[in-house]
């Protein structure tokens, strides 16, 4: 099957192809798997905002700092959160200058630290999709139910229809020609979050796992609806059209639509959860995180993120900005396309 879809996809001879990825897993997987150097120069891949440190405004990180520094507060976060770029700094380096900030694995770790002392506020850096959404929900009701009421979530929380939307808005110009739908937000809000937006801008969608054969097998797809708006399910094993119910009920339960910043973007309506008013007292401050100064002038992610120059491009990238010393978020996760893409360079010249 997969020598099929390759021979399909290297006869390609039609008009010049853009297509996007919006899943910070799929950009990992098709760089690890080498698929840009299998398609012909008539098929383009570039990556979309799919990652969600990626698209961290650094006033949230500035925020943290400052939750973390004020007595009595411990920050807590995943690791791949500590070295985002805020304006000044990262969470990394604040830590070194005595910010309190923990390091975990699950939300749910942080209901352990909270319950053992109750002396401190645990604040948790909650940034993600709607896919990570249900998890703070379940952490929430939790909380309640065990009487743990020393927690509170800084939310960066983003929709993805609303930002896909804003890029092949009619003033952006955006030149994508199909969009390999994201794997895990679809489990949640199911396949036909996407069903408006083909229609809309007359392009296909493909939900797409997560193995090289399935990403090659929607890259396939792509190809063949090109021109159309249709949506088009190819995960079928976690994937279904009206998503998981369940989850989506959790998270309006706690949670309710707002606009949100995206790094390098701005602010764009609705695409952000923020918890309800019933809720605002596990909030530490997330409604007004709109601010985005990148530290360093020349870093692109803005553009990268939006599919307009590839990371090579970038005058920073694999100078002044690298793994050890990112200038911009997308270096800084393994879900980045820049920190993918200096990897697969890095493998090509040994």
């Amino acid at each position: 099957m997969v020598k099929e879809i390759l021979e399909y996809l290297q006869s390609y001879r039609g008009r010049p192809l853009t297509l996007m990825e919006v899943c910070g897993t799929h950009t990992a997987e098709i760089n690890r798997n080498g698929i840009p150097g299998l398609l012909p120069s008539g098929i383009r891949l570039v990556s979309g905002p799919g990652c969600p440190v990626c698209v961290t405004v650094t006033e949230y990180i500035d925020r943290l700092i400052a939750l973390g520094k004020e007595p009595g507060n411990i920050v807590v976060t995943f690791g791949d959160m500590l070295r985002v770029p805020g304006s000044r700094q990262s969470l990394s380096e604040a830590r070194a200058e005595g910010c309190l900030v923990k390091m975990v694995y699950s939300p749910l770790d942080m209901l352990k630290l909270a319950e053992a002392d109750r002396e401190h506020t645990y604040i948790f850096a909650a940034g993600g999709f709607c896919n990570t959404a249900p998890v703070y929900a379940m952490l929430l009701k939790k909380a309640r139910g065990n009487g743990i009421e020393n927690i509170r979530l800084l939310t960066s929380l983003k929709v993805m229809p609303p930002v896909i939307d804003w890029i092949c808005g009619e003033k952006r110009d955006s030149g994508i020609d199909g969009f390999l739908a994201p794997g895990h937000v679809s489990v949640i809000t199911g396949s036909r979050a996407f069903e408006g937006l083909a229609e809309k801008y007359g392009i296909p969608f493909v939900v797409a796992g997560f193995e090289g054969g399935q990403i090659l097998a929607a890259i396939g797809a792509l190809v063949k609806l090109r021109g159309t708006g249709k949506t088009v399910n190819m995960y079928t094993s976690a994937v279904t059209r009206e998503g998981n119910r369940k989850a989506q009920a959790a998270v309006e339960e706690y949670f309710e639509p707002a606009d949100a910043s995206w790094r390098g973007m701005g602010v764009i309506p609705g695409s952000g959860m923020v918890l309800r008013k019933e809720y605002e007292a596990f909030d530490a401050g997330s409604r007004a995180l709109m601010e985005d100064k990148e530290r360093n002038k020349g870093c692109c992610c803005a553009r990268v993120l939006t599919g307009k120059i590839r990371p090579c491009q970038c005058p920073l990238f694999g100078k002044v900005c690298t793994p050890q010393t990112p200038q911009g978020a997308c270096m800084v996760s393994s879900e980045g396309s820049c920190y993918n893409s200096i990897n697969s360079l890095f493998a090509e010249n040994g």
